[in-house]
């Protein structure tokens, strides 16, 4: 079984805590667990993190941030996630893919069948088995954000660029909706998570 679960959403929706959260639950059940990111979960990717949401870089042409995300990702898969998985390991990713389409087609409006097309070259095949996206109003989550601490290169963006990306988000989940689930982010943290780790623990089953 593909034990890859991603989580999804705009800023300030909750991923990195619900993420652990769940990474908690499946470690106390037997699992092994690795948890990562997007961008940044191996060591180039961590450069590319840098060049990519360092609010004082030079922000690059969206083609250019478009492949920075994909060459992110395609070492992602080679270096951690491919390996973990082949040695049974669940693997929970704090985005992937569907980021790339909602922030690069729906967000920066390029064309949705070519960043498509060349992100499955960069996934090679790969797909979660499962997709939680967290979903909120942009405002509530970009303020959020900001009480975390400060603003990376993404979260500057204007509302209207944060509200496409979350309906882009809205969209990929109805295209997929059997891989693909809406939670709501303002529930409390403990509620959410336990609602996420028994849609988990549902199908992969108990490992002790």
């Amino acid at each position: 079984m593909n034990r890859f679960l991603t989580f999804e959403g705009v800023e300030g929706s909750g991923k990195s805590t619900q993420a652990a959260q769940l990474a908690r639950k499946l470690e106390d059940s037997g699992y092994e667990v690795v948890t990562t990111r997007e961008p940044g979960g191996t060591d180039l990717g961590r450069q590319l993190r840098s060049i990519l949401l360092t609010p004082d870089a030079v922000a690059p042409a969206p083609e250019t941030e478009l492949l920075l995300y994909l060459a992110d990702r395609s070492e992602h898969i080679a270096k951690l996630i491919r390996p973990a998985l082949a040695r049974g390991a669940v693997v929970i990713a704090d985005r992937f893919s569907d980021s790339t389409l909602a922030y690069q087609a729906f967000g920066r409006g390029l064309d949705l069948i070519k960043v498509r097309q060349i992100d499955a070259f960069a996934r090679d095949g790969l797909m979660p088995t499962r997709t939680f996206l967290l979903d909120l109003p942009v405002e509530e989550g970009l303020a959020r954000a900001r009480q975390v601490g400060p603003a990376d290169r993404l979260e500057l963006e204007k509302v209207e660029f944060h509200k496409r990306v979350r309906d882009g988000f809205h969209q990929l989940a109805a295209e997929d909706a059997a891989r693909m689930k809406i939670f709501d982010a303002r529930a409390p943290i403990e509620d959410l998570a336990s609602k996420i780790s028994q849609d988990v623990l549902s199908w992969i089953g108990d490992a002790t």
